[in-house]
């Protein structure tokens, strides 16, 4: 029996995520076309990213049944053998039978039959103790640390930087967050057409959840919304809700010249170009031509043809003549506050990655600053939850740049409030710092920090 397109996808996905450092959001996009039916492309989807997420503990299940750890086995047999694992200890629609049969399969069409008794032999035992709760296989002497970051499937030294910064019940939380499929939102560009958006959606067999905090937000299951028609017209982005807050922050006025200097994938630049309208200017930089072509194909979609996409590095001084009176350094960072939705990343992430990323943001925060506009407003985000990339640089900001200063928190939150559900106060969506934050702890959202800077 040939093995199943679902699982080719997902081992293909992996294969490259592995080999190449692909990003598995980005092959699953490729990969899952119109040609591709919707149970295959959802069994896909969950088999790669399920593996990602839980990587670490299955390969300590694996690793009871094996002679050596699954990560010295050759990449082809290890990813068999997680998909097989995965679905057996996950997925309870799949048979055993099944689970076991494809993974074998999966090894032959890699070209490894020699491995194929191995796989089938190891995952038989994995399947006999698929019911046993995986803590209580693990070794008993383990550091307190240790297990958590093998039960929740995360590096270890990531842990223990969220126990000593959170506590164990938040820090536990944010694994547990870290390891839930994450909500696929989806921003509304026309307001006034919401009912006849919502109503085709449904009508295509999707389901429809409000938004978390945002008025124009919404979120989707059941399906894929770029395969709808509302999508194709250009009335709705799939975005993260709280990416969709972030250009919000910056206050764009008709009329304004606008920056997003680290712009791809473009969902922000979206927002402060409707927000500009046809009077302003807005420069969307990027330092990859492959993302600005891309870029300008959703911005095709969007209908919004005044964008003007320039490809540079943003560690130089930038080459404008004049300030902008709006600037968005949507950062390069670590992403951690994005695991769900890219688990990748926590396997390739190195601690000392974090100071590097904080000075890379320094740099490119200078530039931005010194084309601001007096009385403009700049505002800085990313991803992450870590300080060094978050409070850290905007403290460097206020002592670095004279007379550059933080915009008053009621002032920003008076501006966003209008954004907001009814029953939503802004408030809950600052510290007490007056930093804009989400965490997927708390809210079904990815992890976003935000400070909000004028140039006096």
């Amino acid at each position: 029996m040939p093995v199943g397109l679902a699982r080719k996808i997902a081992f293909e996905t992996l294969r490259r995520v592995e080999a190449e450092g692909a990003y598995a959001s980005d092959v699953l996009h490729d990969a899952l076309g119109a040609n591709v039916k919707p149970a295959d492309a959802a069994l896909a989807t969950e088999v790669a990213l399920g593996v990602l997420r839980w990587r670490r503990l299955l390969d300590s299940l694996l690793a009871r049944h094996l002679q050596k750890p699954v990560d010295r086995l050759d990449l082809a047999v290890a990813l068999a053998l997680r998909i097989g694992i995965y679905q057996l200890r996950f997925l309870e629609k799949i048979p055993a039978r099944a689970a076991v049969h494809e993974s074998v399969e999966l090894a032959k069409m890699a070209r490894k039959a020699s491995a194929a008794p191995l796989v089938n032999a190891v995952l038989r035992r994995v399947a006999a103790e698929s019911r046993t709760p995986a803590e209580s296989l693990l070794p008993d002497d383990l550091p307190p640390a240790e297990r958590l970051a093998i039960v929740h499937s995360h590096p270890t030294w990531m842990v223990e930087r969220w126990l000593a910064r959170f506590g164990e019940a938040r820090a536990t939380a944010l694994l547990e967050a870290n390891n839930r499929r994450p909500r696929l939102s989806c921003a509304l560009h026309e307001p006034d057409r919401r009912e006849q958006v919502l109503h085709e959606l449904e009508r295509s067999g999707l389901r429809i959840e409000h938004g978390s905090f945002l008025k124009n937000a919404f979120a989707v299951s059941g399906g894929s919304p770029a395969r709808s028609e509302v999508f194709r017209a250009g009335l709705i982005s799939i975005q993260d809700e709280a990416s969709q807050a972030v250009p919000l922050l910056l206050g764009a006025r008709a009329g304004d010249r606008v920056l997003d200097l680290c712009a791809a994938p473009g969902g922000k630049t979206a927002a402060l170009a409707r927000a500009a309208g046809d009077k302003g200017l807005v420069v969307a930089a990027d330092h990859h031509a492959h993302r600005l072509r891309a870029m300008r194909a959703q911005l095709q979609r969007l209908g919004l043809h005044g964008v003007k996409l320039i490809e540079m590095n943003a560690e130089q001084p930038l080459p404008f003549r004049e300030k902008f009176d709006r600037i968005l350094v949507d950062a390069p960072c670590s992403g951690t506050g994005t695991l769900a939705r890219h688990p990748e990343i926590r396997w390739r992430l190195r601690p000392e990655q974090l100071r590097e990323f904080h000075d890379l943001q320094d740099r490119i925060l200078a530039n931005a600053l010194d084309d601001l506009a007096p009385g403009g407003r700049l505002v800085y985000s990313t991803c992450s939850l870590e300080p060094e990339e978050n409070e850290d640089v905007a403290k460097d900001v206020q002592t670095n740049h004279p007379g550059v200063l933080l915009v008053r928190s009621e002032i920003v939150m008076r501006e966003l409030a209008e954004h907001l559900e009814p029953t939503v106060e802004a408030r809950s969506l600052f510290d007490s710092e007056g930093y804009f934050r989400t965490s997927p702890a708390n809210q079904p959202t990815d992890g976003f920090f935000a400070a909000v800077f004028t140039k006096t």
